[in-house]
C-alpha cells in the first residue's frame, strides 16, 4: 500500500490470481498439489453449489451468434456478461478446477470462475445444433480448438486467427434464436431451444405416425452406404490374421452380409 496499490496476497492466502470481463484465475499455493480440494477462499465470484438458492430459468436471445438480451431485455454485450456473471455466480455455476499445459509444455493446475462464459457457452451451443448443419458442427469443433490454442498461446493477430475468425464470422450469420437456460446448484442447463432459422423439421423426426420421412428411401441408402464397409471385410479381413493381430474382421456376422447390392434378400412390402 507505500505506493498506493492494494495487494490482496498474505503468506496465508499466496494465490496467483488474474481477473478480466470472462473470469478471475487462482493458481499457485496449496493449489499447487493437484491431489487438495480448492479451499473456500480460492473462490471469490461464485457460491458453493450446495449453499446455492433454489434453480431459476433464464431466457438468453442471440443474433448472428451473438447473445443480445435476456429474458426479452436487450443489453450492451459488456452489460449481458455481467449480468450472467452475477446470476451465474449466486447459483455456483462456472467453477473449473483443471490442470492446463502451458505454451512450453508444463503443466499448470488452474482455479477458473467463468459464469457468464459457462452460461452462454451452453446456450450458444444448444442454438448451433438446432441451426447449423452436421458437416459445419464437426468442422466448428476443429476451428475451435485450433482458435482457442492460438488465443492461449497469444497469438491472436496472426494470420491464422484472422482467417478462423473470418470463418467463424460466416458460418454464425444463421445462429439466432432464444435458448432456455436452467441455473441449479452449479449447473447450467439447457431446456429448451428455438429459432425461426432452425433445421429441425418435426415431420421429419417424428416417430408418430404419418412422419415425413420415406423408410422405403432407406433400404437403398443402406445397401449404398455399407457397400464400401462389405467389400473391405471381404477383400481384408483375413489379413489381420494372418498378421496375429489380436483382432479379425473374419467374424461370423460379417461373413454373412452380402458383398454386393444385389446379393441381399427383397425386403417384403409394408
Amino acid at each position: 500500500m507505500e505506493r498506493g496499490i492494494e495487494i490482496p496476497i498474505t503468506k496465508a492466502s499466496p494465490y496467483s490470481i488474474d481477473v478480466n470481463l470472462w473470469g478471475r484465475s487462482c493458481e499457485t499455493g496449496i493449489l499447487e498439489d493437484p491431489w487438495i480440494t480448492p479451499p473456500a477462499d480460492a473462490y471469490e465470484w461464485t457460491v458453493e453449489a450446495s449453499a446455492a438458492p433454489s434453480p431459476v430459468e433464464i431466457t438468453i436471445e442471440f443474433e448472428g451468434g451473438i447473445p443480445v438480451a435476456i429474458d426479452g431485455q436487450r443489453l450492451s454485450p459488456v452489460e449481458l456478461v455481467e449480468r450472467l456473471h452475477d446470476l451465474g455466480g449466486a447459483h455456483g455455476v462456472g467453477r473449473i478446477d483443471h490442470v492446463e499445459d502451458r505454451l512450453v509444455g508444463i503443466k499448470s493446475r488452474e482455479i477458473y470462475e467463468a459464469p457468464a462464459a459457462t452460461i452462454l457457452h451452453a446456450a450458444h451451443g444448444a442454438l448451433e445444433g438446432l441451426t447449423l448443419t452436421k458437416d459445419t458442427l464437426r468442422f466448428n469443433n476443429l476451428v475451435a480448438n485450433e482458435l482457442a490454442q492460438l488465443t492461449y498461446d497469444g497469438l491472436w493477430f496472426s494470420a491464422l486467427h484472422r482467417d478462423l475468425r473470418g470463418y467463424v464470422a460466416s458460418s454464425q450469420r444463421v445462429v439466432s434464436g432464444e435458448v432456455r437456460v436452467r441455473l441449479d446448484h452449479g449447473s447450467a442447463v439447457v431446456t429448451g431451444r428455438r429459432s425461426p432459422l432452425s433445421l429441425y423439421d418435426k415431420d421429419l423426426a417424428t416417430y408418430d405416425k404419418g412422419d415425413a420421412f420415406d423408410h422405403a428411401a432407406a433400404v437403398g441408402f443402406i445397401g449404398i452406404f455399407g457397400l464400401p464397409l462389405r467389400v473391405e471385410a471381404a477383400r481384408h479381413g483375413a489379413v489381420g490374421a494372418r498378421h496375429g493381430a489380436a483382432w479379425s474382421w473374419t467374424d461370423p456376422l460379417l461373413e454373412a452380409l452380402p458383398t454386393t447390392v444385389t446379393d441381399r434378400e427383397p425386403v417384403p412390402a409394408g
